[in-house]
């Protein structure tokens, strides 16, 4: 290092000392905006742009519709911004939700969670799927694998599609087994097929009430025994009528 003749720094050493610290700290401000600033630049490159959509989850919805509602050709860029893309497809009836991501250089892979049917309700024209908000699907039973169980004819009762909804997601395995549910009489009970066993019992049961069958099934089949229906119409009963 060299001084002067009191032993003081010379200037130019005194500014080196400060121009390292200057220049970290500028590389860490250059590198927290680079989110900001990089996508700008890698937008302008030809190697990224935009080559292949992946549809995901794409069960009731065409993939060509995502396509059109994405409405990206190859000028785009992956590293357009994301949030548009995610808005227009989530205009689509159909979809619930939606997430756009980036493989890079050029792919946009689109992950869907759909409107799920949870009922078919009869209708003059055929049968029409509901989802579990009592809203009727945009999806032909005839053209789509619709496995959801049959309601009565007439309006939607949400209170049944709810219960099939919940049933659904909580406990998929008994949803499986619906293949018809809908009130008798004059309402105030409720018919549940389970595969081609009869369950009787009233509106307001719990889905837990109904997963808790299959503890009564597996005893009644230990002993060897059929039933031909079951009831749930009595409090913390289960009632079952054999062959």
């Amino acid at each position: 290092m060299s001084a002067d003749a009191s032993g003081t720094p010379a200037p130019r050493s005194r500014r080196r000392r400060w121009l390292i610290p200057a220049a970290i700290a500028a590389g860490v401000f250059l590198l927290i905006l680079s989110p900001l600033w990089a996508p700008l630049l890698l937008r302008r490159l030809t190697f990224f742009r935009v080559r292949h959509v992946e549809v995901v989850g794409a069960k009731y919805v065409a993939p060509r519709e995502v396509l059109q509602r994405l409405r990206v050709d190859t000028t785009a860029s992956v590293w357009d911004p994301l949030a548009p893309l995610e808005r227009r497809v989530r205009e689509h009836p159909l979809v619930r939700d939606v997430r756009v991501e980036r493989r890079l250089p050029g792919t946009l892979v689109v992950r869907l969670v759909e409107r799920a049917p949870v009922g078919l309700i009869a209708t003059p024209n055929g049968l029409r799927p509901y989802d579990e908000r009592g809203r009727p699907l945009s999806i032909d039973p005839t053209a789509a694998d619709v496995d959801a169980p049959i309601l009565s004819a007439g309006l939607a009762d949400t209170a049944i599609l709810r219960l099939l909804g919940a049933a659904r997601t909580q406990a998929p395995a008994l949803y499986r087994r619906v293949s018809e549910i809908r009130r008798e009489g004059d309402g105030s009970e409720l018919l549940v097929v389970l595969d081609s066993l009869p369950v009787r019992t009233l509106p307001d049961v719990t889905l837990q009430r109904l997963t808790d069958l299959e503890l009564v099934e597996r005893d009644l089949a230990r002993r060897g025994l059929r039933p031909i229906e079951l009831d749930l119409r009595y409090r913390d009963q289960v009632i079952a009528r054999l062959q």
